[in-house]
């Protein structure tokens, strides 16, 4: 990947085995899409949208609109051969399996362990059904330069390049989406001083 940076994906609790991930991604490459959606009025002469003449009559256009949640796309770099040759046993042993893996888990949902901790459903065993299990999504926190994202990891694709003579994959491209928390957290409420405060900076210097 040409422009390389780093990122970093950690669960925002506890949970049993502690989940974090430090990846190359190009920056360039990021994608992050949403929208809203606008009711307009039903009267006659309405339909997409109700009269306005002045900039105090504009709310009138749209009654309401619903925004949809925000989404990220990157596509991630995992590759074992720089501490391979630095020795790393586990590296040399596993290659990239055991980041794989952490990717794995905190897309699985998790349930309430002793002591409070956040353990992958799966390994408690399945007696009981989904909704008497209380199963819950990662909070996880994807953070790259300045910013940090609450996020929900919803979906992961793998395509492994290079591999070990145990099979184990050494080189793994991953390709993430994510969906931005937008609630009353303290990483989304940053992020949004920050975008009105970019927002303004862009009025003030006349873009």
């Amino acid at each position: 990947m040409a422009v390389a940076t780093k990122g970093m994906l950690f669960e925002y609790g506890l949970s049993l085995p502690p989940l974090a991930l430090v990846f190359d991604f190009n920056p360039q490459q990021i994608s992050r899409s949403r929208s809203v959606t606008v009711r307009t009025g039903n009267a006659p002469g309405a339909r997409l949208g109700y009269d306005f003449l002045t900039p105090l009559d504009a709310p009138r256009a749209a009654q309401g609109v619903e925004l949809q949640g925000e989404s990220i796309s990157i596509t991630i770099l995992l590759d074992a051969t720089d501490k391979m040759l630095e020795g790393d046993t586990i590296a040399a042993q596993f290659g990239v399996q055991p980041q794989i893996d952490t990717l794995r888990s905190m897309l699985e949902p998790k349930v309430q362990g002793p002591g409070g901790l956040q353990v992958l459903s799966s390994l408690t065993g399945g007696g009981a059904r989904a909704f008497e299990r209380q199963e819950t999504a990662s909070v996880l926190i994807f953070a790259w330069g300045l910013q940090f994202l609450p996020v929900f990891l919803i979906s992961v694709g793998q395509n492994e390049t290079l591999h070990l003579p145990s099979l184990h994959p050494y080189r793994a491209e991953m390709s993430l989406t994510m969906q931005v928390i937008e609630s009353n957290n303290p990483f989304f409420m940053a992020e949004k001083v920050r975008q009105t405060a970019m927002a303004a900076l862009n009025a003030v210097s006349g873009f």
